[in-house]
């Protein structure tokens, strides 16, 4: 199966084209057939993993050529490793359990069809972006990808909120886009070749100067950002929820906000040592953003936008991981598959949620309905204990082993994981509170009910992986062996304890703050409006400012930018050639009286100028 690896990436990208070509003719079936090419894919990643570890560690890194893709340059090729293959099941497992909720959740809307060619086209690009074997096949996926959020994101386009948030998310990532861009540049102007395993023989052999390699690992952390909403690209993420919610569920569990954390993570050899600059880098990005999506998860009432804070600092905890070399590769994507299922948990209870509650977002006005809708709480609290690190569940083990590495190698970041971790316990126990617990606060025609089984299978399988994934992965150090030949080894695998220092202060810490969202909005009642607050309720419920900040740094400036250039090309460009214009035009004018056509005129001028001639002549003669 590894030599028809491909199949992954064609069977929804085949589904992607049915759908799009044939257009309106499929709107019986299409939803059916975009479901049937993504299972397709995972069935084909799944034969591919078992080929994979089915051979001995040292062959578990496979390259399949394709064609020649750019003559002389690059061969288009997939490379079927352990990181690869892990990202490839999650992205079509988790891919396609979204595709078949969405079969009920979209079951109403007249573009249903639509919707699944645009999933099936992001599920497709995102594995051409992890399956590549080189810079420009991942290239392509992540533009693929960024195409993708954008048709899907706006989707309801007869909304001015979707369609601008939309063109936001494309605008922002173009950021990134460019910084990920111009370091393969450099990479190409220093290796000469875009292929990993090449690139990877080079640096061990022979690295080049630290400037180099400093300013590659710089501009590929500005594309990782970008992609995986990292300060400072993250304004775009939490406007991105006014897409439908299995369109939230998979950017934010299994494709887009994971390219990042890939991008880093593969290219390895340029973030190492992990004392180096762009490595300390990476991790600063990482604790600085795991902290700002958690303020801001405090402060939003809309579900769907508390989740987008949760996973913007989820993300942040594995660029925190992913900066610490060997030693926390093996967490960060053992977080991010884990997350992967508990935010796609969380994300589709919401959905579930909003489809009882007639598309209410507002949680001030849920309440109580753990009672109405049983399985949608179950799962929903389960997902929400993994994400809060609660003890045996998947969260637990992978977020704490970040924190652990963390608090090893650098003490200021790793101690201000575990501040992120009890501010995550506060957020998202008050999440839980407000939409299962206290008394009815529902509009008058809401009818809450549970979700048809269709949109609830999918939970209770999700919420499965979301209990037992995190220790089978991380106990006995199973996911760090199985990554070992891609992504290497520390010198020392580490242990996992169930007693450390920053583990036992990061469980107080999750207690306190559940405590105190309790308090706050379980026991207490929940008003209608909410409150004004502090200034830092104020700062966190406006996204920290940092629409603001790009208005004032980017858009205003760009603005006079613009201005002054129209006004120099009005007044400078344009003045310059029209006053050349009207001063040949009015000499003209002026030179075009003396044509009377009467041959009195002219011969008086022959007579005038033949006297000047001759008097010129005469005055040069007597010089």
């Amino acid at each position: 199966m590894i030599g028809a690896s491909w199949l992954m990436i064609a069977f929804p990208l085949l589904g992607a084209a049915i759908l799009l070509i044939l257009g309106r003719m499929t709107n019986r079936w299409g939803h059916l057939l975009g479901v049937a090419m993504s299972l397709a894919s995972f069935v084909v990643a799944v034969l591919t993993f078992l080929e994979i570890i089915g051979l001995p560690a040292e062959q578990r890194r496979q390259a399949v050529h394709l064609y020649e893709f750019i003559p002389g340059m690059v061969d288009m090729g997939l490379l079927i490793d352990p990181l690869s293959i892990s990202f490839a099941l999650l992205i079509t497992g988790v891919g396609s359990l979204i595709h078949i909720y969405s079969i009920g959740y979209m079951s109403h809307d007249a573009e249903r069809r639509r919707f699944f060619s645009y999933l099936n086209l992001f599920v497709a690009a995102m594995l051409l972006l992890v399956l590549a074997d080189n810079y420009v096949g991942l290239f392509i996926g992540w533009e693929g990808v960024g195409l993708a959020s954008y048709l899907l994101i706006g989707f309801w386009q007869f909304k001015p909120s979707a369609a601008v948030a939309a063109k936001k998310a494309f605008v922002v990532n173009r950021v990134g886009d460019f910084g990920l861009l111009v370091g393969m540049f450099i990479i190409l102007a220093t290796f000469h070749t875009l292929t990993f395993s090449d690139l990877g023989a080079q640096i061990a052999k022979s690295p080049p100067s630290g400037g180099a390699i400093t300013a590659i690992g710089l501009l590929l952390l500005l594309g990782a950002c970008g992609k995986s909403a990292q300060l400072p690209l993250q304004s775009w993420l939490l406007d991105a929820m006014e897409g439908p919610t299995p369109v939230s569920a998979l950017i934010h569990a299994a494709t887009m906000v994971t390219a990042g954390v890939y991008l880093v993570v593969r290219s390895g050899a340029f973030f190492f040592p992990p004392d180096s600059a762009q490595a300390l880098a990476v991790s600063i990005v990482g604790a600085a953003t795991l902290l700002a999506g958690a303020i801001i998860g405090c402060a939003k009432d809309d579900i769907k936008k508390g989740l987008a804070g949760s996973t913007m600092s989820q993300i942040g905890y594995m660029m925190l991981g992913a900066g610490l070399g060997p030693a926390g590769y093996a967490f960060a994507i053992g977080h991010l598959i884990t997350h992967g299922f508990f935010k796609a948990d969380m994300f589709l209870g919401a959905g579930s949620v909003m489809h009882g509650m007639n598309d209410e977002v507002n949680m001030r006005k849920y309440g109580g309905l753990r009672k109405y809708m049983p399985v949608t709480f179950v799962t929903f609290f389960i997902g929400y204990l993994a994400i809060i690190g609660f003890p045996l569940l998947s969260g637990y083990f992978t977020k704490d082993g970040i924190i652990e590495t963390a608090v090893e190698h650098n003490q200021v970041l790793g101690w201000l994981a575990v501040l992120g971790a009890g501010i995550t316990g506060f957020y998202m126990s008050r999440m839980v509170f407000m939409t299962f617990f206290g008394e009815k606060r529902w509009e008058k025609d809401a009818h809450p009910h549970e979700s048809p089984a269709v949109m609830t299978w999918p939970l209770i399988i999700l919420s499965i992986g979301s209990i037992f994934l995190g220790g089978y992965l991380i106990l006995s150090n199973t996911l760090m062996k199985f990554l070992g030949p891609a992504v290497g080894l520390p010198e020392e695998l580490p242990t996992f304890h169930w007693t450390s220092v920053p583990g036992l202060a990061t469980l107080a810490l999750v207690a306190v703050g559940a405590g105190f969202a309790w308090v706050r909005y379980g026991r207490a009642e929940v008003p209608a409006v909410a409150p004004r607050g502090s200034f830092l309720t104020t700062f966190a419920r406006r996204d920290l400012y940092g629409d603001a900040l790009n208005e004032s740094l980017f858009m205003r400036p760009g603005q006079w930018l613009t201005r002054f250039a129209v006004y120099f090309d009005n007044r400078g460009i344009d003045g310059l050639v029209n006053g050349l214009a009207a001063g040949i035009g009015g000499t003209s004018g002026r030179l075009r009286r003396i044509q009377t056509g009467f041959a009195r005129s002219y011969a008086l001028s022959i007579l005038f100028g033949a006297a000047l001639l001759a008097g010129a002549l005469l005055l040069v003669g007597n010089i």
